[in-house]
């Protein structure tokens, strides 16, 4: 009825007031974005697109990060390529470094088409781009072209949103010598939003949020304080995937981000129900 479409435009009104002139970064993960194999957008992918272009036109400067792991693991097998991961990373060799980075770049170029078709103006880069991220290698012998995160450079983000530009970001980076380097998209996202202290850091996963038991669904941790999170990495309740999202999301918390979600991003306009309701849908993690 057009009174419940107004009272939830009177919901989100004060969230607008709060975040008007902020930076979110985002964290899209790579089993949203669309089945593998294929370069069809998801249908939770389309509504991102529509939320990611509501929340610049009302004022919020996202910057968008995004994964590709599924698509990078099938290219590779059809390629007769056997995808290997040690502790949750890619083991990385030159061919697997030249075939996520054709991937990630095709991803990356969708998305902003998309963002485009929607109203947006957006731009993709990668890592490499003006050295955003400029990186080395982290355990060359186990992982090889897997790299660490030396140092971010703020500044091209800082002109590209003043320019009015949604910024798509392809998780590699480089070092000095020019090397190419394989780097977590959930690393990234936590670097990028330390480095320009964001209001908020989103990661969209394929999971409801930080469970109290992973093997039960309906047991999300609505609300967690920085000690809290800390506590469930340390007893092993918090695993797999979703180790590097909280570490990544404790060390911005540290460094001054405000507030760290994590949410479904496979539930149609996830962003817009945890950013512009009163209960959310997802886990927030707060100092």
């Amino acid at each position: 009825m057009p009174e419940n479409r107004v009272r939830y435009l009177l919901e989100a009104l004060p969230y607008i007031k709060e975040f008007w002139g902020k930076t979110f970064v985002i964290k899209y993960g790579g089993a949203a974005i669309g089945e593998a194999g294929t370069s069809t957008l998801s249908p939770s992918l389309e509504s991102f697109i529509q939320d990611i272009v509501l929340l610049k036109l009302v004022g919020i400067n996202p910057i968008l990060i995004h994964g590709g792991g599924p698509r990078i693991s099938d290219f590779m097998k059809r390629l007769g390529m056997e995808p290997v991961f040690k502790n949750g990373l890619r083991v990385t060799d030159e061919k697997t470094m030249e075939i996520t980075e054709m991937v990630l770049n095709k991803i990356n170029k969708d998305i902003v088409l998309a963002l485009q078709k929607h109203g947006g103006k957006a731009v993709g880069i990668s890592g490499k781009d003006d050295m955003l991220i400029e990186a080395e290698h982290s355990d060359f012998e186990n992982l090889g072209m897997v790299g660490k995160i030396v140092r971010v450079n703020a500044e091209i983000l800082k002109k590209l949103i003043a320019e009015g530009y949604i910024v798509v970001i392809a998780p590699v980076g480089c070092d000095r010598e020019g090397r190419t380097y394989n780097i977590n998209a959930d690393i990234v996202a936590g670097k990028i939003a330390t480095t320009l202290k964001a209001e908020k850091l989103i990661y969209l996963t394929d999971s409801p949020g930080i469970l109290r038991n992973p093997a039960e669904p309906d047991s999300l941790l609505s609300t967690l304080t920085l000690e809290e999170a800390r506590e469930l990495l340390i007893s092993g309740t918090i695993k797999g995937g979703m180790i590097p999202k909280v570490e990544s999301a404790l060390e911005a918390l540290s460094s001054g981000v405000k507030k760290v979600h994590i949410i479904n991003g496979r539930k149609e306009h996830a962003l817009l129900l945890e950013i512009f309701t009163r209960q959310g849908i997802g886990t927030q993690i707060v100092c």
